[in-house]
């Protein structure tokens, strides 16, 4: 028992109310990060390279959140593309737009690469993080369709589909005319 809880108990106070917890950023704050940066890069005059990386990581993003929930609510998965959204993916960009340009894209900062190279490198990294996020988010998809597959092929049995017969007619029997050759 600690000091506070003596003095809540002995005058009669309570305990205070913990803070509650932010909300986690839903869909519309996730799309305005996403609008935040590609605005910070369209008036920044950033290199073609950041911004097809940047684009890229966007879309990819914006198809992952109708099934942000496949990844499940509260997972790693999920954290993590929230996270790359709201706050990885806007500090990074905006720390390489702190830099004057021609200095990030010239000088050599960390082991002989540049602010660009280095940023080249963090958006590389959350472009293939998130193309994983994505193929988890569509496997559930993908594994509804093969268990509707099997559950057709269970109820109605294969069906092999039809072709028509378009093999051409066999040749007229030959007659016993004058057109055969005698070899004999």
């Amino acid at each position: 028992m600690g000091f506070g809880d003596w003095l809540s108990r002995t005058f009669g106070g309570s305990e205070p109310e913990p803070a509650p917890l932010p909300k986690p950023p839903g869909e519309p704050e996730i799309l305005a990060s996403l609008e935040h940066v590609d605005r910070l890069l369209a008036d920044s005059g950033a290199s073609p390279l950041v911004r097809s990386r940047v684009t890229r990581i966007g879309r990819t993003i914006r198809e992952i959140l109708p099934r942000l929930a496949t990844l499940g609510v509260g997972s790693q998965d999920a954290y993590a593309v929230v996270a790359t959204a709201t706050n990885y993916l806007p500090e990074s960009v905006a720390a390489y737009l702190r830099l004057p340009r021609d200095w990030a894209d010239s000088r050599p900062i960390d082991g002989g690469r540049t602010a660009l190279m280095v940023l080249i490198d963090q958006l590389e990294l959350l472009r293939s993080s998130m193309d994983s996020m994505l193929d988890a988010a569509v496997h559930a998809d993908a594994q509804a369709l093969i268990a509707q597959g099997r559950f057709l092929d269970a109820k109605f049995g294969r069906v092999t589909p039809t072709v028509p017969d378009t093999a051409p007619a066999p040749p007229p029997a030959a007659s016993s005319s004058s057109n055969t050759l005698d070899l004999g």
